[in-house]
């Protein structure tokens, strides 16, 4: 399954780092261990369902916790029914890098 989330928490950061809550919910991307990337628009993550599906919740919950008073988070979900045909984060960008 592939996942991306953008959160968009209010305000974004604070003072001395405009988009401090951005950055926490990141850390907990790469806290998971999971392949991602950070895109300018959201991040894009690779995994099991079961790996998944929580992280989405914890990376929404960090901008809260980091100070954000109010979060709002996009999320897309591509999976397809075979385990063994799962979407990657290379097989649909990959032919696009430069």
């Amino acid at each position: 399954m592939i996942v991306e989330i953008q959160v968009l928490p209010f305000p974004p950061g604070n003072d001395e780092a405009y988009y401090a809550h951005v950055e926490a919910a990141i850390a907990v991307v790469e806290a998971s261990g999971l392949h991602y990337e950070v895109g300018p628009l959201g991040t894009s993550v690779e995994g099991d369902p079961d790996d998944l599906w929580p992280l989405l919740r914890a990376v929404h919950e960090a901008t809260l916790r980091n100070g954000a008073t109010s979060v709002v988070s996009v999320i897309k979900v591509e999976q397809t029914a075979s385990a063994a045909t799962q979407p990657t984060i290379e097989s649909l960008t990959g032919k696009f890098r430069g």
